[in-house]
């Protein structure tokens, strides 16, 4: 059975542990790099793990038979009370189709309701349209908003958004 941890300094081992597998399994889709992260201090891992953990942003591992296998992290809108981003979304591919992003997914939109958030957001890669329809499969929906993604500007960024009871 899949359990979620909440990331905390104090978990900033395994933090860092499913981050990095994360940014080696999907590089596209997230605005770092498995380079730039491996590279930092454990006291950067430390402190990273610390800003998942407060009133205004929140972090999750999932933790399934020993294994962690799933992360995911939101950050109340630095400028609107009313939203937050969802980031860092990633489900190790032996766990993908098995609930676990959906589990994910809850415990941020159950966070940010917590909070009075009405929409939550997303930005995803336009080469990862699996990760696009399993967003539209649990309700979020295009903004028509894009950027170029950071590390590969023949890339484009897609907001998604969703809105909380």
């Amino acid at each position: 059975m899949t359990v979620l941890h909440r990331i905390s300094p104090a978990m900033a081992s395994h933090y860092k542990a499913v981050r990095l597998r994360a940014l080696l399994d999907t590089p596209n889709a997230f605005g770092s790099t498995y380079l730039r992260e491996s590279q930092f201090t454990e006291e950067e891992w430390s402190k990273r793990a610390a800003n998942l953990d407060g009133e205004r942003a929140v972090g999750y591992l999932a933790l399934d038979g020993g294994q962690y296998c799933g992360i995911v992290g939101c950050f109340m809108h630095e400028d609107d009370p009313l939203k937050a981003n969802l980031v860092s979304m990633w489900v190790a591919p032996e766990y993908r189709r098995l609930g676990v992003g959906r589990l994910l997914v809850d415990a941020v939109q159950s966070w940010a309701a917590d909070r009075g958030v009405k929409t939550l957001l997303l930005m995803v890669t336009s080469c990862n349209q699996d990760a696009m329809e399993f967003y539209r499969r649990i309700g979020f929906s295009m903004t028509g908003r894009t950027e170029p993604y950071p590390n590969d500007p023949a890339l484009i960024e897609h907001e998604m958004s969703t809105q909380l009871a």
